[in-house]
């Protein structure tokens, strides 16, 4: 064999022996991306499904939050409701009748008389006591006091009219250490207190 043929001969062994190992050095490389490929697509996947997960537990905390907050919002806004419409049923029914009682000057004039005559039954000579009357009706009043009570005024009985109460009177020991409130605003507001529970569990209950 000729110097050549071996040279030639050599040169493929080397070659082919080249081409394999690039074979096997690729198969490797090809193998190890593919099983790192398929661990990143597993770890991608187990994300995915840890933030699905998260996502639904979330969701649906917020769903319950909401539906809570729905829930309080519309519990206040009936509540809310029921104790207005209660208020105006009240209001109306209060304001009303108390206005017309005071309007009515006889029974306004028969309340202070009771009034009076309860104030010291221990000792009817003297009474010290401060009666405080509106001043639109002094002219009226003070006519009934001198035909009708002159025996409380001769007792010591204190009057004066004063332009802040309206309907109705106030009636105080003459030391002013307390005041009993007979106005038809006193009257409103102790009917409404009454009346405004009754009148809404009558509604609603």
């Amino acid at each position: 064999m000729s110097t050549n043929d071996k040279i030639k001969q050599l040169t493929d062994k080397i070659y082919l022996e080249g081409i394999e190992e690039a074979k096997k050095e690729a198969e490797v490389i090809i193998s190890k991306a593919k099983k790192e490929a398929e661990e990143i697509i597993a770890s991608a996947k187990k994300m995915e499904t840890e933030l699905s997960k998260q996502m639904q537990e979330k969701a649906s905390e917020v769903r319950k939050n909401t539906e809570s907050e729905l829930k309080l919002a519309a519990r206040q806004f009936t509540s809310s409701l029921k104790h207005q419409i209660s208020n105006e049923i009240v209001n109306a029914q209060v304001e009303t009748t108390v206005q017309e009682a005071f309007k009515d000057k006889d029974f306004v004039q028969n309340m202070i008389l009771s009034m009076l005559n309860k104030w010291n039954p221990e000792s009817a000579e003297s009474m010290s006591v401060n009666l405080l009357l509106s001043k639109e009706d002094e002219a009226e009043l003070t006519k009934f006091f001198n035909e009708k009570a002159k025996e409380i005024l001769n007792a010591g009985l204190e009057i004066n009219f004063i332009p802040t109460i309206k309907n109705g009177f106030k009636i105080a020991p003459k030391d002013s250490s307390y005041h009993i409130n007979f106005t038809d605003e006193s009257f409103e507001n102790y009917f409404k207190s009454y009346l405004k529970d009754k009148t809404k569990k009558l509604i609603f209950d």
